[in-house]
């Protein structure tokens, strides 16, 4: 078979080094290239279509996670990091190993070969590959502290404390907040979850919304109501949702 393409991405030289100088011996293996944070990581992706990757977790900018929701066709990924809280949410993904630095030549001998009987068994089919890793990052714990959103070659980073409310679009949901609109493939359910629940509620099956940017709570019509936002902004409010901000609040 073609040699398998690998990609290192990790901000720290030495640990890129490490990696480097473990791969020499897997003949079978050519290093595509390295890069020094999830931007660079991006683009090389793009450009190299690499058959797996070593991911460290903790980057500027954008982290490994956040990285990996970017990518529509993501490739083997052999998580490389020092820090062994995010095992679980890296194996909820379907990474093939996780690396706790500093490890051994062993060690890592074992999660390549393990990539490698991966790839060259019987693939399973992209479609079904990205869905399993969305699927982990849905079901992933811990509440986040900004987004980040793909638009053409352009990254965004949104702060969720600049966010005003989360819009339900099928199988997407549209970002409004102080920076901008932004369309992200993500669900409401997986906001609902991972928002900061002292500051954002589920108002409606479409709308999540920053508590402080409620003004009011109106009633519109029969049996129904509408928060009324800073910006102006009419959202509605359902039954369960009205019972759940007058708990918050």
């Amino acid at each position: 078979m073609p040699r398998i393409k690998a990609l290192i991405i990790d901000d720290e030289p030495p640990a890129r080094d490490l990696v480097k100088h473990y791969l020499q011996q897997f003949g079978e293996i050519e290093l595509a290239g390295e890069c020094e944070n999830g931007f660079e990581a991006l683009k090389a992706i793009q450009e190299t279509s690499p058959d797996l990757i070593f991911l460290d977790v903790q980057m500027p900018k954008i982290n490994g996670f956040e990285l990996l929701e970017l990518i529509p066709e993501p490739p083997q990924i052999i998580f490389t990091t020092a820090y062994d809280e995010y095992a679980i949410r890296a194996f909820e993904m379907n990474a093939v190993d996780y690396l706790l630095k500093p490890f051994s030549g062993v060690r890592f001998s074992q999660a390549v070969e393990r990539a490698v009987r991966r790839i060259e068994a019987s693939p399973v089919p992209v479609a079904e590959e990205t869905l399993r890793l969305n699927a982990g990052l849905e079901k992933s714990s811990g509440e986040i502290d900004r987004v980040v959103v793909r638009q053409g070659n352009r990254i965004n980073v949104i702060p969720v404390d600049t966010i005003y409310y989360v819009e339900a679009q099928d199988d997407y949901v549209m970002i409004y907040s102080a920076r901008g609109t932004y369309l992200k493939e993500k669900t409401m359910k997986y906001f609902e979850l991972h928002l900061p629940k002292a500051a954002f509620i589920r108002i409606h099956r479409s709308f999540i919304v920053n508590i402080t940017q409620i003004v009011s709570v109106e009633p519109y019509g029969k049996d129904t109501r509408v928060a009324v936002l800073k910006t102006g902004e009419k959202l509605k409010v359902s039954a369960g949702g009205y019972r759940r901000l007058r708990e918050l609040l």
